[in-house]
């Protein structure tokens, strides 16, 4: 018999589970794991905004559509907004129409992925490989010559245009 606490519970559990996919959860990383640029967690909440912070330290997703650089369309570079390592060259960017700002491939030495299984689907999570900072993921739908679609998150990033 379905009781009132049941339901209280299955409605904990679904609001729990909206909050995860708004705000992501912390993705899987090595306890030992050390980067070139590494903070306090004082210090990165000092330097970051708050949402810099809930995406690049907790892995957290900004909503769709709600940043600038989705539609930026000018030369330059695109680097993380925790340390400032160029990741991406804007010649390879495009419109993936999903709402973030998407890339057929970073720079190099730029970033590193880690398997991330949170939120009950399996997916590669993209990080800054000198800061650590939570990026956004890569999927293989992306156009050629990759075939890769690097979806990040606008507020991670920084974006410098080229001087003409």
């Amino acid at each position: 018999m379905l009781r009132r606490r049941h339901l209280l519970i299955a409605g904990a559990g679904g609001a729990v589970a909206l909050a995860a996919l708004r705000f992501g959860m912390p993705a899987p990383r090595a306890a030992d794991a050390h980067f070139e640029v590494m903070h306090t967690d004082a210090e990165w909440r000092a330097m970051l905004t708050p949402q810099q912070y809930k995406v690049l330290r907790q892995s957290g997703t900004e909503w769709p559509y709600s940043s600038p650089l989705d539609k930026e369309k000018r030369a330059g570079t695109f680097a993380c907004a925790g340390c400032k390592l160029a990741l991406f060259s804007s010649e390879t960017k495009f419109d993936s129409r999903t709402g973030w700002p998407s890339f057929w491939k970073p720079l190099d030495n730029a970033v590193a992925t880690e398997a991330d299984n949170s939120l009950g689907m399996s997916r590669d999570a993209v990080h800054c490989r000198r800061c650590g900072g939570h990026l956004g993921h890569v999927f293989n739908d992306g156009p050629p010559p990759t075939g890769l679609r690097y979806c990040m998150n606008g507020v991670a990033m920084t974006f410098t245009p080229r001087a003409t």
